[in-house]
């Protein structure tokens, strides 16, 4: 079957038209070969999670620029004087209205998915509203918040599971990995380590605990949905910090690490090389597009920092650039050469 746009099917099939009119094919080959022209249809799927999507963030940006003018806040202060336990208690009735009309929703028509993820969405902001002002009235100066964003990953995740919402979930890793930051921050006085551990170094260890997390989500009925969801942030987690250490190493502050030569942190590239080798290899041995997209992406990554650092004070920034352009030039043509593999072949042109 051969799909292609509406303009290039018509084409194609004016030409089988001619062709069998002139006698260069037979009526029956050009009746199986239009047989196998399908139009491509218009992706209204796309189009609808993007509109909701763009509807979403105008109603978000709407709500903050009516907010950001002056007058618009002093008539509100004269009708409203409400603290942060009003305003806590208020999102908080937002958050489950919201949340009870998107479950709804699921129950009823659950076709509408990309409706309901956007009522999801609007409920994880009220939350997100009602946890801060939940901070601000019972802040006592301690400087301790971390545990505003456990809250907030016990709500979402709790959420997620109950609407089977991996947009939710993605919200509740993403606290989780709020709380484990402000919380290691906390208890080690804001230093830079913890257990021995810097900040970037702490996340390549929450990567690692989503990745084996996910692992065994499909061995639970309710959890198998969040497998990929929790991977993919597993990833994100662990290749990003591994970058970061690329870079910075295991430095407890800027100064420190400007005494540093590059070859200093040549083991953290290695490293990050290795989980990119990984990545690509796994993904290629279990068919899996996902760890090989993640293993690629961030090999090149580290290809060009690697490049960045060993060559932009020692090049001439005029063969810097070209020897960049060059490189990704064959990077761009070898990507396209791997994308068009997986199209159909086009039909042949008349003569």
């Amino acid at each position: 079957m051969l799909v292609l746009p509406r303009g290039k099917a018509k084409v194609l099939r004016e030409s089988l038209d001619r062709w069998r009119e002139s006698g260069q094919l037979s009526a029956e080959d050009a009746a199986r070969l239009e047989a196998d022209i399908q139009v491509l249809p218009f992706d209204w799927r796309r189009l609808a999670r993007h509109a909701f999507w763009v509807a979403v963030a105008c109603l978000v940006v709407s709500f903050v620029s009516l907010f950001a003018d002056p007058r618009v806040l002093e008539l509100i202060g004269q009708l409203f004087s409400f603290g942060p336990a009003q305003r806590c208690v208020g999102f908080a009735g937002l958050a489950a209205a919201l949340f009870s009309y998107a479950v709804l929703r699921l129950r009823r028509h659950p076709e509408t998915g990309f409706r309901n993820e956007a009522i999801l969405f609007l409920g994880v902001l009220a939350v997100a509203g009602g946890i801060s002002n939940l901070g601000l009235w019972l802040d006592t100066g301690s400087g301790r918040y971390d545990f505003l964003f456990l809250l907030a990953c016990v709500l979402y995740a709790a959420i997620a599971l109950a609407a089977r919402s991996v947009l939710v979930w993605v919200f509740a890793v993403l606290s989780f990995g709020g709380w484990l930051g402000t919380y290691t921050g906390y208890v080690s006085g804001w230093g830079s380590y913890y257990l021995g551990m810097n900040w970037p170094l702490r996340f390549v260890l929450l990567g690692g605990v989503l990745i084996a997390a996910a692992r065994s989500f499909p061995a639970v009925p309710r959890l198998a949905f969040l497998e990929r969801a929790t991977q993919s942030l597993g990833l994100l987690y662990l290749f990003v910090s591994l970058w970061i250490l690329s870079i910075f190493g295991d430095h407890d502050s800027i100064e420190s690490w400007t005494k540093v030569r590059q070859i200093e942190l040549l083991h953290w590239s290695l490293l990050f090389a290795l989980a990119a080798g990984g990545a690509i290899w796994l993904g290629l041995r279990r068919d899996d597009a996902m760890l090989r997209g993640y293993g690629l992406v961030f090999l090149a990554i580290n290809i060009y920092t690697r490049f960045f650092e060993m060559f932009w004070d020692n090049l001439h920034k005029g063969v810097f650039f070209a020897v960049l352009g060059v490189s990704l030039w064959f990077l761009g043509r070898r990507a396209e050469a791997l994308w068009r593999l997986g199209q159909p072949p086009k039909a042949p042109a008349a003569d």
